[in-house]
């Protein structure tokens, strides 16, 4: 790896970080009915109509992909839906939420974060800084093609035009690099039939597609291309790893003193990691003259009083069963670089210290995405910074590092890349073979993050309070903890009570990231 203050980062994928083939089927939503006599007719209307609710707000036909558009007028809706021809990727014998699945989110309501997320917030601070970051890059001759990109798909938010399709692939390309462009052609195509444009279509799908279309602007998997395994996020990155230190120093100093056995150590080692997601570079962009400074210590002794639900209990009692047995596999969801990730690398210090697993393995992204979001490259640099830190100056932090060296060398932490932490798909369509491998590998999953979450969600309109257990833990493949602090206007198992204080406390109490939950759910599994 090269030192932090390089101004480019180049980089072969492992084998082990290989694109995989991923068979993506329908979405399907069953609903029960709640009452207990019905005529056959009207058993079938019902039944019908709340499936359809659901393929509306995807735009996701019964049968297949829909290469029809797809109104959202509800005499439309209840047509028969015929003709849908495209080939889907979506498994349709994943488990899905107990609940009905209810629309997802939308961008085009002024007023509300994710308006002002597609509307301003992506083009006029994350693309403008992505900008102002590379500037130097960005205006060389060689990459004149690039920059045009660039500026067309700024233009396109700006003017909020109807979304196309990815460019067409290359004859050559590779079997990987066809799949994923099958993978985002099924995602839009619903959309691009319909002519939805950036704030029309679901807000989840629009704000990864803004990152898939800088990635296809910027050519990264194009061999040919100036920009090939460029990240643009990087300068932003690294800066967010060299202020982490000052913070980490003496976070890392509780690490090797927490109670192996204990709900206390786990319970903390996940406060720490659940609170790192505070440190969002997307919202507040790093200093690096915080080195020294530690911020984090603040944040974490309002921890408590900030956490609108706790099921940390359910988590200690399902890690002493893993630890009990002798360790179990365990993986990391990453969301952020910086220092977030220092955080997701402390609790898998844990993890594999307390026995309560006996290998980490981290998912993480395919390609850069979200501003600070971690590939395989970003983890590998944290270590070997923080194995490279000057031991008079920063000893636990050196230790630390020099801990998670050995962790990877010998095979206790393991990195994992795949296409499906950067598409729009919710949780409960995970392609495969990724589900199956977590199905039958993995003990324990934490999802961290707001836009892991979001995913886990569907990013539908759910009730508030509704159990988090009958959403995500009813689907989600193996058992599951979600550590979030709150940066979007979407939620589930928290107590109405909890809600209220959070209302009467901050009017941005859904977006700042000042307060957080940890859910736990058993997965279908179980």
């Amino acid at each position: 790896m090269g030192s932090p203050s390089h101004p480019r980062s180049f980089y072969e994928p492992s084998s082990s970080s290989t694109i995989t083939e991923k068979k993506h089927r329908k979405r399907f939503a069953s609903v029960k009915p709640n009452f207990p006599i019905v005529s056959n007719l009207l058993l079938f209307l019902v039944l019908n109509a709340a499936k359809i609710s659901v393929i509306d707000g995807w735009g996701y036909s019964s049968s297949a992909i829909s290469t029809r558009r797809v109104s959202r007028n509800r005499n439309d809706i209840m047509a028969p839906l015929a003709g849908s021809s495209t080939a889907s990727f979506q498994n349709t014998e994943n488990p899905k939420p107990k609940l009905p699945i209810p629309e997802p989110i939308y961008s085009n309501i002024p007023g509300t974060w994710a308006y002002d997320t597609m509307s301003r917030r992506v083009d006029e601070e994350i693309l403008q800084r992505t900008y102002e970051d590379n500037k130097d890059v960005l205006e060389r001759e060689d990459f004149g093609t690039i920059r045009s990109k660039f500026d067309a798909l700024r233009q396109d938010l700006q003017t909020s035009s109807k979304l196309q399709m990815l460019e067409e692939l290359p004859s050559d390309a590779s079997p990987e690099r066809k799949r994923e462009w099958q993978e985002w052609k099924t995602i839009l195509q619903p959309f691009l039939d319909r002519q939805d444009t950036w704030l029309t279509a679901p807000w989840m799908v629009t704000e990864f597609y803004v990152y898939r279309r800088l990635i296809e602007a910027i050519g990264f998997w194009d061999q040919d291309s100036p920009g090939y395994l460029y990240d643009p996020f990087v300068k932003q990155k690294r800066a967010g790893l060299e202020s982490s230190v000052g913070s980490a120093e003496a976070m890392l100093a509780k690490i090797p003193n927490l109670p192996k056995s204990s709900s206390e150590g786990i319970n903390l080692a996940a406060s720490i990691a659940l609170w790192g997601n505070k440190m969002d570079l997307s919202l507040w962009p790093a200093d690096a003259s915080h080195a020294t400074i530690d911020i984090f210590s603040t944040i974490l002794d309002k921890a408590q009083e900030n956490l609108l639900h706790d099921d940390s209990d359910k988590l200690a009692a399902h890690c002493e069963q893993l630890r009990q047995r002798g360790g179990g596999n365990v993986d990391i969801i990453v969301d952020n670089a910086g220092f977030e990730l220092i955080t997701d690398l402390a609790l898998a210090q844990f993890l594999v210290d307390s026995g309560i697993a006996s290998c980490v393995t981290f998912q993480l992204k395919s390609h850069p995405t979200f501003v600070s979001d971690a590939l395989e490259r970003d983890l590998l640099e944290h270590v070997e910074h923080y194995a490279n830190l000057d031991p008079s100056i920063y000893p636990n932090a050196r230790q630390s590092g020099e801990k998670w060296e050995t962790f990877l060398k010998d095979g206790k932490w393991k990195c994992n890349e795949d296409n499906f932490w950067v598409q729009a798909f919710a949780m409960w369509d995970m392609t495969e073979p990724l589900r199956t491998d977590l199905k039958e590998r993995c003990d324990l999953a934490f999802v961290k993050g707001d836009a892991n979450y979001r995913r886990l969600l569907g990013d539908c309109k759910w009730d508030m309070t509704a159990s988090f257990e009958d959403v995500v833990g009813a689907y989600f493949p193996c058992p599951v903890c979600a550590l979030r602090t709150l940066k979007a206007e979407i939620g589930c198992g928290m107590d109405a009570d909890q809600i209220e204080r959070a209302q009467s406390l901050d009017d941005n109490w859904q977006t700042n990231g000042r307060f957080g939950v940890l859910h736990f759910g058993s997965g279908a599994s179980n």
